[in-house]
């Protein structure tokens, strides 16, 4: 996989959305108990498959729930793998972890961007300005979401 022209130069912004550790306790004991079941009940390799199997099957997903990066760099903001030029930033808005339920509510249109992690709390919310974009705005999850808002207010003037 090669680099986009676009992602040179140092981030002015990068975190990734991590699981924390604690709550990787859960389902690796769940997988750890189901490798055991089937070990009680069979011997030989099948006595020891379960645990080469659903640990690393069990690790790999709680891994991949946390690839979600945010990131401001070469004049666009990346959720994930979407991107916006910084360009088409229109208002941001951090809306604190109080305030998400009412964020995502009712009034949220079907048409916007959003990407959420439950165990990251607060939300910061982008109004896009492309009229040739049917997405109104981004919703998405950050933990140091007043530091990106600060980011984004601070660059978007540089690229309009």
């Amino acid at each position: 996989m090669t680099a986009s022209p676009a992602l040179s130069g140092k981030p002015l912004f990068d975190q990734r959305q991590w699981l924390p550790w604690w709550q990787w306790l859960l389902p690796m004991f769940g997988a750890l108990l189901l490798a055991a079941e089937v070990h009680l009940g069979y011997a030989g390799v099948r006595a020891w498959l379960p645990y080469a199997v659903l640990l690393p099957a069990t690790a790999f997903i709680l891994f991949s729930l946390g690839r979600m990066k945010v990131m401001v760099q070469g004049g666009e903001l990346w959720v994930g793998e979407a991107h916006l030029p910084l360009k088409f930033v229109g208002e941001v808005t951090v809306v604190p972890k109080e305030r998400r339920r009412s964020v995502l509510g009712p009034n949220l249109d079907p048409a916007a961007y959003i990407e959420l992690r439950a165990w990251v709390g607060p939300v910061v919310r982008v109004t896009v300005t492309d009229p040739g974009d049917p997405t109104p705005y981004w919703i998405f999850s950050v933990r140091s979401a007043e530091e990106l808002a600060a980011v984004l207010r601070r660059e978007v003037p540089k690229h309009l």
